[in-house]
């Protein structure tokens, strides 16, 4: 069986939002001496067969096949245009595209996805497969799309949950290998009547900027050329994050979270960044132990 551990594992399914993908993890993989795993699943097209209780023609499978080599050859031209001499390997299978995913993502250093596609992995941000794969997988996943400004700083995410403390030291991580600036963004939405009446304003609100000061206190030491912008905001997150990947080229955040991120991944705040987001979301997962 194939090593994972070092490599950046891309599902591809014959979209241009798969092969930017693919181009964006060889970038990735080349800077930082990983390799590339491209991977197609050819279920979702056998599917409709065996749902619908019919028999698979026997040139079905030869024209199935060829059609994954297809994409895999798409794939592999993308990564040699952007990363000439990389190592990487291809493969197509039959295994359902969540469960092949989440099986790869327990050895693969990260996890790349296009933000939406067809085919091998259909329905991509549209239905579960993709919260599958961002929610569940056992490494990092990014969500790639073209950044709309990719000169820009990393954005990362933070609430002061644990898990959104790894996500900061991912972000930290990608900025100094990129060799940009971090903004770190506390955003707490604004409270209702009730919650000013009850003296519920100071907890929502005062407190992010100690949020932010806690979190980057160890991290700032670990990486001191990295500029930080602390950036603190009585907004809704989604808004917040979604308005500053306009002028990011990556934006990182934990899987889970609380305060300001509550419910990441599993509600309205993910599913809005995931959806509108301008530029690659890379989600970190709470380490295990």
């Amino acid at each position: 069986m194939t090593d994972l551990s070092n490599a950046i594992v891309v599902g591809i399914d014959g979209s241009d939002q798969a092969l930017s993908a693919a181009a964006w993890a060889a970038s990735v993989a080349s800077a930082r001496k990983l390799s590339l795993y491209l991977v197609t699943s050819t279920e979702p097209y056998f599917r409709g067969f065996y749902g619908a209780g019919m028999p698979v023609p026997p040139d079905a499978f030869a024209e199935i096949d060829e059609l994954a080599r297809t994409h895999l050859s798409a794939a592999t031209d993308r990564v040699n245009s952007v990363a000439s001499g990389l190592e990487f390997t291809t493969e197509y299978t039959q295994e359902q595209p969540v469960a092949l995913l989440l099986r790869m993502a327990k050895e693969a250093r990260m996890l790349a996805l296009g933000a939406s596609g067809h085919g091998g992995f259909g329905g991509m941000l549209l239905g579960s497969t993709a919260v599958s794969a961002a929610a569940h997988a056992a490494c990092p996943v990014a969500v790639v799309r073209e950044p709309s400004a990719p000169g820009g700083p990393v954005v990362a995410g933070v609430d002061g949950s644990d898990n959104s403390t790894e996500a900061l030291a991912a972000a930290f991580a990608e900025a100094a290998w990129r060799g940009v600036g971090l903004v770190a963004v506390h955003a707490s939405r604004e409270p209702s009547i009730r919650e000013v009446g009850l003296g519920h304003l100071e907890p929502e609100m005062a407190t992010s900027e100690r949020v932010l000061a806690e979190a980057l206190a160890g991290l700032q030491q670990q990486h001191p050329d990295v500029p930080v912008e602390r950036v603190t905001v009585n907004e809704r997150p989604r808004d917040t994050l979604i308005e500053r990947s306009r002028s990011a080229q990556l934006v990182v955040v934990g899987s889970r979270g609380r305060g300001g991120f509550l419910g990441m991944l599993l509600g309205s705040t993910s599913q809005a960044l995931l959806h509108h987001a301008e530029c690659p979301v890379l989600v970190v997962h709470p380490s295990k132990g």
